[in-house]
């Protein structure tokens, strides 16, 4: 019997995060402050509201994680010019080092994830979810108007 697809894609996407959990607690970081740090480093100088958006996490939540990020060294809160109630978040020196290598251990666990896949399935494979990803994100009229 085999499972759904939407099983499969959760099931998946949950070893991904475990694999990818385990390799970044032997260097002293979790996913979520990863995924904040890889958020915050395209979208640097944001405030904590605009941040919290973007991650999908409540405000207060985001604020637990950036004081724990600025304790250990990998963001700093500036004050924003134009609202002096507002902190915009910038990333520090020593937090792009650490980026680049868990930009390193992401694309081993990938790795580890398509063994025995080859160029062309792996591209195909790719498509695929840039399409369901697509789909899930196009407003309901503009999509049912795209395929007809």
């Amino acid at each position: 019997m085999s499972d759904g697809i939407g099983f499969l894609l959760s099931d998946v996407a949950r070893l991904l995060r475990r694999r990818f959990d385990e390799r970044a607690r032997a260097i002293g970081i979790t996913r979520a402050q990863w995924h904040t740090l890889t958020v915050l480093s395209r979208n640097e100088g944001a405030n904590q509201g605009a941040l919290a958006e973007l991650l999908e996490v409540e405000p207060i939540t985001l604020c637990r994680m950036i004081d724990r990020l600025a304790e250990a060294g990998h963001v700093e809160r500036r004050r924003d010019p134009a609202d002096r109630r507002a902190w915009n978040i910038y990333l520090t020196d020593r937090s792009r080092p650490l980026l680049d290598q868990l930009r390193v251990l992401a694309d081993r666990v990938v790795g580890d994830a398509l063994d025995g896949f080859d160029a062309d399935t792996t591209a195909m494979l790719t498509r695929s979810l840039d399409r369901i990803r697509a789909n899930l994100t196009a407003p309901e009229g503009r999509r049912d108007a795209a395929h007809g």
